[in-house]
């Protein structure tokens, strides 16, 4: 059976509510010199860089780029970051994702910050879908949808950009 899919953010829209985001966290960070904004592989990565885009666009803070690599199938298993933990000890770090659907995959990657003293700790989603399974949440987020658990939100950061529900 084929899925109709419906187009929730333009590319416009996906850039507004980025530099939102990045003016947020600007406003919760302002006391720090450097922000550590780390991005879960794939599509998290990816909104964290534009994230970070748009922060540089918009002060002189330092920011430290980090990629999170987590097995989301098997998210027990070990959590890679791109960068040391000495890197991002006692700073402000926002943990990045596309979607938040179940939680799963922020609260995962979250233990993993968990074991390093940081001065601030923070969530930033594109697109928070309000299916918590785990006691986690966005502070930073883009859009929230109220959706069925039988549909389905794929962020495309393709050309042009575009989240869609199906």
């Amino acid at each position: 059976m084929k899925t109709e899919s419906t187009l929730i953010l333009s590319e416009e829209d996906i850039r507004i509510k980025t530099k939102r985001i990045a003016l947020q966290i600007l406003e919760t960070c302002v006391s720090d010199d450097l922000i550590v904004i780390a991005g879960i592989i794939e599509n998290g990565a990816v909104f964290a860089k534009l994230i970070s885009d748009q922060i540089k666009a918009l002060s002189e803070k330092q920011i430290i780029l980090a990629q999170v690599a987590i097995d989301k199938k098997n998210p027990l298993e070990k959590v890679n970051v791109s960068v040391e933990a000495e890197v991002y000890e006692s700073k402000s770090l926002v943990l990045v994702d596309d979607v938040l659907n179940t939680g799963s995959t922020l609260m995962f990657a979250a233990k993993h910050f968990l074991n390093v003293p940081l001065k601030q700790f923070k969530t930033a989603v594109l697109v928070d879908r309000n299916h918590k399974k785990y006691p986690i949440k966005a502070d930073f987020k883009g859009i929230s949808l109220s959706t069925s658990l039988n549909e389905r939100v794929e962020v495309d950061f393709s050309q042009p950009s575009k989240a869609q529900l199906f």
